[in-house]
Protein backbone atom coordinates (compact mmCIF):
# COMPACT_ATOMS: atom_id res chain seq x y z
CA UNK A 1 0.00 0.00 0.00
CA UNK A 2 1.14 3.59 -0.95
CA UNK A 3 1.81 5.95 1.50
CA UNK A 4 -1.57 8.16 0.35
CA UNK A 5 -2.84 5.02 0.91
CA UNK A 6 -2.54 4.54 4.37
CA UNK A 7 -3.06 8.54 5.30
CA UNK A 8 -6.74 8.14 3.66
CA UNK A 9 -6.95 4.53 5.55
CA UNK A 10 -6.26 7.13 8.78
CA UNK A 11 -7.93 10.08 7.95
CA UNK A 12 -11.36 7.52 7.05
CA UNK A 13 -10.71 5.72 10.68
CA UNK A 14 -10.82 9.09 12.33
CA UNK A 15 -13.62 10.55 10.63
CA UNK A 16 -15.53 7.29 11.67
CA UNK A 17 -14.18 7.61 15.01
CA UNK A 18 -15.57 10.93 15.57
CA UNK A 19 -19.24 10.57 13.87
CA UNK A 20 -19.71 7.47 16.16
CA UNK A 21 -17.96 9.06 19.45
CA UNK A 22 -21.60 9.78 21.08
CA UNK A 23 -23.29 6.67 20.12
CA UNK A 24 -20.33 4.59 21.53
CA UNK A 25 -19.96 6.89 24.61
CA UNK A 26 -23.94 5.49 24.96
CA UNK A 27 -23.04 2.04 24.68
CA UNK A 28 -20.04 2.32 26.91
CA UNK A 29 -22.39 3.73 29.94
CA UNK A 30 -25.06 1.66 29.46
CA UNK A 31 -22.69 -1.39 29.60
CA UNK A 32 -21.12 0.16 32.74
CA UNK A 33 -24.56 0.16 34.40
CA UNK A 34 -25.80 -2.48 33.63
CA UNK A 35 -22.58 -4.31 34.88
CA UNK A 36 -23.32 -2.73 37.90
CA UNK A 37 -27.22 -4.03 38.18
CA UNK A 38 -25.76 -7.20 38.04
CA UNK A 39 -23.63 -7.01 40.88
CA UNK A 40 -26.92 -4.85 42.67
CA UNK A 41 -28.73 -8.30 41.58
CA UNK A 42 -26.17 -10.68 42.77
CA UNK A 43 -26.19 -8.59 46.24
CA UNK A 44 -29.57 -8.07 46.97
CA UNK A 45 -30.53 -11.88 46.32
CA UNK A 46 -28.86 -12.39 49.55
CA UNK A 47 -30.76 -9.96 51.03
CA UNK A 48 -33.78 -10.53 48.91
CA UNK A 49 -34.66 -14.31 50.67
CA UNK A 50 -35.09 -12.90 53.99
CA UNK A 51 -37.74 -10.40 52.92
CA UNK A 52 -39.54 -13.12 50.87
CA UNK A 53 -38.36 -11.34 47.23
CA UNK A 54 -36.41 -13.29 44.69
CA UNK A 55 -35.41 -11.67 41.64
CA UNK A 56 -33.34 -13.23 39.12
CA UNK A 57 -29.83 -12.34 38.46
CA UNK A 58 -29.96 -12.50 34.60
CA UNK A 59 -28.62 -9.78 31.61
CA UNK A 60 -32.43 -8.61 30.88
CA UNK A 61 -33.06 -7.26 34.34
CA UNK A 62 -29.44 -6.21 34.74
CA UNK A 63 -30.27 -4.01 31.58
CA UNK A 64 -33.36 -2.76 32.83
CA UNK A 65 -31.61 -2.01 35.81
CA UNK A 66 -28.91 0.01 33.50
CA UNK A 67 -31.26 1.90 31.25
CA UNK A 68 -33.83 2.91 34.40
CA UNK A 69 -31.95 2.74 37.58
CA UNK A 70 -33.77 2.79 40.81
CA UNK A 71 -36.98 2.83 39.20
CA UNK A 72 -36.35 -0.41 36.94
CA UNK A 73 -35.60 -2.02 40.70
CA UNK A 74 -38.99 -0.71 41.32
CA UNK A 75 -40.69 -2.37 38.42
CA UNK A 76 -39.06 -5.72 38.96
CA UNK A 77 -40.05 -5.47 42.42
CA UNK A 78 -43.34 -4.77 40.96
CA UNK A 79 -43.64 -7.48 38.60
CA UNK A 80 -42.19 -9.99 40.80
CA UNK A 81 -45.13 -9.53 43.64
CA UNK A 82 -47.68 -9.37 40.34
CA UNK A 83 -46.50 -13.12 38.78
CA UNK A 84 -45.54 -14.17 42.82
Amino acid sequence: MTPWGWWTAAGIAVLVLALFRRPLGALCRLAVRSGLGLVFLWLFQGVGCFLGIRLGVNLLNSLILGILGVPGFALLLLTQLVAG
